[in-house]
């Protein structure tokens, strides 16, 4: 597997695929999006009465995993052929802005630029990758709500929580975390299904996140 990325100014920047060129190993039978499936858990990190960070593991399906689990062969956990996988996959996703956005008071909440930890391994046949993702700055939490949804734009990737324990929040009891997931009318739900691997929705509809589930994270006074 060759890298997917460069880096320019001291950002590093895909080139010049998107999220299916990232997991280019998916089903050449595949006829309608998504054509990958992820299913992830995510901690929501606090201190000190802040948001400041988000861990994030995403499991793929086998069929994703089959190639990045091929290149990693026999590697045992922490040998540098998994590092330097994920380091491939990680650069991607950062090109991607972590396919993750935080919204409060309608503003965007931004990230940094890198992840302060990232890993990927093997799970029987899957591939699971791990990050942190640190916002740019701590987010106060009392009377604070908070919006989180992580989704490829294009739903070329299904990215989804298989449940409401899949999601959590660390060091702030009093919060609460509600998973809301879409329900896409009739119409949007056949205009998914009926896009092939060549088939490219138009940017601006954003099509993945007719489909994002949201994470709400509500914080009393």
């Amino acid at each position: 597997m060759s890298q997917n990325f460069s880096r320019k100014n001291g950002k590093y920047r895909v080139k010049p695929c998107a999220w299916g060129l990232v997991f280019a190993f998916l089903s050449q039978t595949a006829a309608a999006h998504p054509h990958s499936f992820i299913s992830m858990r995510s901690d929501v990190i606090t201190a000190d009465g802040h948001f400041t960070a988000l861990k994030m593991r995403w499991t793929m399906d086998e069929i994703t995993s089959a190639d990045l689990l091929y290149d990693a062969g026999n590697a045992k956990p922490g040998d540098e052929v998994w590092k330097r996988l994920a380091a491939e996959v990680m650069a991607n996703v950062l090109g991607q802005h972590y396919f993750t956005e935080v919204w409060h008071n309608q503003q965007k909440v931004k990230f940094k630029n890198r992840p302060t930890e990232y890993a990927l391994a093997r799970e029987g046949h899957k591939a699971v990758l791990t990050f942190v993702v640190p916002l740019a700055e701590p987010q106060p939490l009392s009377g604070q709500t908070y919006t989180v949804s992580t989704f490829d734009p294009t739903y070329f990737v299904d990215m989804h929580y298989d449940q409401q324990s899949d999601i959590s929040v660390s060091g702030a009891a009093s919060c609460k975390l509600v998973l809301h997931t879409p329900k896409p009318d009739d119409k949007m739900t056949a205009y998914a299904l009926s896009l092939d691997k060549a088939d490219a929705p138009p940017e601006d509809m954003d099509l993945g996140k007719q489909f994002a589930q949201k994470v709400v994270l509500q914080c009393p006074s």
